[in-house]
C-alpha cells in the first residue's frame, strides 16, 4: 500500500489528532498530511488515511473518525477519539519502527493505551475535564493552547502552528514510549537485584531506575530502602507503601531531617553521609559503604518504632 496523503480536517486542531498523526507521520514519512474538509479529501482512497473527520470508521477503507452517531467505543464502553482508534490499528507497528523488541511490544501497547492514549480520548470527549491547579497544564490542554489566537486565523496561520505543534506533540509520545520500554529492560534487572538481596530490607542496584513495578511483582513487601550510585557519590532512597502517593514504608530517622555534611556524620555517625532530605525520602552518601551504613541505620530505627 503507498500512503501519499494523511487527511485530517482543517481549522482549529486537538490534542487527538495532532498525536493520530505522530503515529502516521512516523509510520508514512513520505505522505503529506491534508488538512480538509473537502468531499475530495475526505472521502476514502487508496493512497490516503483519514483521520479525526469523515463521520465513518472502517479501518478496511483507512478512515478513522469517532464524530459519526454511533461512534465506536472501547470494550468497556469508553469513547475512542481519533487518536485511539489510530492507536489500536497501528500500534504495534509504531513501536516496531521505533526499535522496541518484539516481546516488549503488547505491554508497552497495553501500557501506552492506557496511561496516555485514554485520558486523551476521555477528554476529547468530553468524558474527563481536566481540572484543579494542573488542570491547565495537562497535555491535550497544553497541545491545544499552541493554535492561534483568535485574531491571528486563517488557513496558513492555523496550518503553521500544526507543523509547530506537531513536533512538540511527536516529542512527547517518543518520550512516554522510551521511558515505559526503559522500565521493562528495568524490570528485569530489579527482578535480579531482588533475589540477590533475598530478606533484606535494602535493595541494591546498579544505577538509578524505576524499581516499584519490580518490587510489587515480586512481591517484596519486606524491603523498605533502596541504594544506587550517581555519577559521583551514592543515593539512598525509600520505598513507597502505594504506587499512588508519597507516604513511604518507613522514613529515614527525624534526627537525620534536613542534614548535610558535617552535621549529618555527626547526627548520624557515618563517615562520608552528605545529605539527608528535609522530608526523609532520600539521603545521599560519598561511596557505597556510607549509603549501606546509612540504610541499616535507618532500618534499625524503622524497626525499633515498629516494635515500639
Amino acid at each position: 500500500m503507498s500512503i501519499a496523503y494523511l487527511v485530517t480536517h482543517s481549522g482549529g486542531f486537538h490534542a487527538d489528532e495532532l498525536l493520530s498523526s505522530v503515529i502516521l507521520t512516523r509510520l508514512y514519512p513520505q505522505a503529506r498530511i491534508v488538512r480538509s474538509r473537502d468531499a475530495e479529501w475526505i472521502t476514502p482512497a487508496p493512497d490516503r488515511v483519514i483521520y479525526d473527520v469523515g463521520r465513518d470508521h472502517d479501518p478496511a477503507r483507512l478512515i478513522f473518525d469517532h464524530h459519526q452517531k454511533n461512534p465506536p467505543l472501547r470494550d468497556d464502553g469508553q469513547p475512542y477519539s481519533s487518536f485511539g482508534l489510530i492507536w489500536r490499528q497501528f500500534g504495534m507497528d509504531y513501536l516496531r519502527a521505533s526499535g522496541l523488541p518484539e516481546d516488549d511490544l503488547a505491554p508497552v501497547h497495553a501500557s501506552f493505551d492506557a496511561d496516555f492514549v485514554l485520558p486523551v480520548d476521555l477528554v476529547d470527549n468530553g468524558a474527563l475535564s481536566p481540572s484543579g491547579p494542573l488542570g491547565d497544564l495537562s497535555l491535550p490542554v497544553l497541545l491545544e493552547s499552541l493554535k492561534p489566537v483568535f485574531d491571528q486565523r486563517g488557513d496558513e496561520a492555523e496550518n503553521r502552528a500544526f507543523d509547530g505543534a506537531l513536533t512538540i506533540a511527536r516529542a512527547f509520545v517518543e518520550a512516554a514510549i522510551a521511558r515505559k520500554a526503559a522500565k521493562l529492560r528495568a524490570e528485569a534487572v530489579v527482578m535480579q537485584a531482588i533475589a540477590a538481596a533475598g530478606d533484606s530490607p535494602i535493595l541494591e542496584l546498579p544505577m538509578g531506575m524505576p524499581f516499584r513495578s519490580a518490587i510489587d511483582k515480586a512481591g517484596a513487601d519486606h524491603m523498605l530502602f533502596v541504594v544506587h550510585p550517581r555519577e559521583t557519590d551514592w543515593m539512598l532512597a525509600g520505598i513507597r507503601r502505594d504506587p499512588e502517593g508519597f507516604a513511604l514504608r518507613a522514613d529515614l530517622p527525624a534526627s537525620w531531617a534536613g542534614l548535610t555534611d558535617a552535621a549529618l556524620e555527626a547526627a548520624s555517625g557515618v563517615p562520608g553521609a552528605k545529605f539527608c532530605h528535609n522530608a526523609r525520602f532520600i539521603a545521599v552518601a560519598a561511596d557505597r559503604s556510607a549509603a549501606l551504613e546509612l540504610a541499616r541505620l535507618a532500618v534499625a530505627e524503622a524497626d525499633a518504632q515498629t516494635e515500639a
